[in-house]
C-alpha cells in the first residue's frame, strides 16, 4: 500500500467517529437531562440499559444492530421502504454502531454533570420567568458543560477505536467502511507488519491526545 494511501482509513475514522460522536451527544445529553432530574419513569432500568454497551461484548451489539437495521429488520425495512436506504455494509452503518457503543460515556459523564448541579439556581431561573428550554441553556448545560465536553472527548475516542460491532454492521470494505481499527486487522492477517505498525501508531497518537484533552479539562486545566 503506497504511503498516502495508509492515511485514507484514518479520514474516514475520522468521518465516521465526529458523526457517531454528534450523534451519542445529542441522544446522551437529553436523556442525562431527563433521568439527572428524575423526570422519566424507571429511571434505573432506562440507566442500565443506556449503560449496557459498556459491558457487553461489541458482535452482541452488532447482532442487535444487524437485526435492527437489516432488510427484515423494523428499522432497516422502514428505511429501505421510505428512502430506498440500507445501512448495511456502509459507512453511516459504521456511524451507528460507533455511536450506540460510545453513548454510555456522553450519557454517564452527563448525568453525573446534570446531577452535580444545584437545583436551586434551576428554581431561581425559574422564578424569574425562563422556561425550560432557557433553565437548560443558560443555567443547567453551562454548569455542566465541562463533564459533559470530557465525556464527549472520551466518546469520540472510543468511537475512533470501535471494531466489533462495525465489522458485523458496515463490514471491512477498503476505501468504503474500512475505519483504522479495522485496516490493523486486515494488514496484521495479509502479514504487512509495517502498515499494522504505522496505523497502530496514528490510533495511539490520537486516541492519546484525546485521552490528555479530556483529562484536562476535568481537572479545569488549559490544553
Amino acid at each position: 500500500m503506497a504511503p498516502g494511501l495508509e492515511l485514507a482509513p484514518l479520514w474516514l475514522t475520522l468521518k465516521v467517529a465526529l458523526v457517531a460522536t454528534a450523534a451519542a451527544f445529542a441522544a446522551g445529553v437529553g436523556l442525562a437531562y431527563a433521568l439527572a432530574r428524575g423526570r422519566v419513569w424507571g429511571t434505573e432500568w432506562l440507566s442500565a440499559v443506556l449503560s449496557l454497551p459498556l459491558v457487553l461484548p461489541p458482535t452482541v451489539l452488532g447482532y442487535y444492530l444487524v437485526v435492527a437495521v437489516g432488510r427484515n429488520g423494523w428499522v432497516g425495512r422502514w428505511l429501505s421502504e421510505t428512502f430506498g436506504v440500507s445501512l448495511l455494509f456502509t459507512w453511516q452503518g459504521a456511524a451507528l454502531a460507533s455511536a450506540v457503543v460510545s453513548l454510555p460515556l456522553v450519557f454517564k459523564s452527563a448525568k453525573a454533570a446534570f446531577e452535580g448541579v444545584d437545583a436551586n439556581l434551576e428554581n431561581a431561573a425559574r422564578t424569574l420567568g425562563l422556561s425550560e428550554p432557557a433553565v437548560f441553556s443558560r443555567v443547567s448545560f453551562p454548569l455542566a458543560s465541562r463533564g459533559i465536553l470530557a465525556g464527549t472527548m472520551l466518546a469520540f475516542a472510543r468511537a475512533m477505536g470501535e471494531f466489533g460491532a462495525t465489522l458485523m454492521v458496515a463490514g471491512n470494505l477498503p476505501g468504503r467502511t474500512q475505519t483504522l481499527s479495522l485496516a490493523v486487522y486486515a494488514a496484521v492477517e495479509a502479514g504487512n507488519e509495517r502498515l499494522a505498525a504505522n496505523l497502530v501508531l496514528i490510533t495511539s497518537l490520537s486516541c492519546m491526545a484525546v485521552l490528555v484533552g479530556s483529562g484536562r479539562l476535568l481537572q479545569g486545566r488549559p490544553f
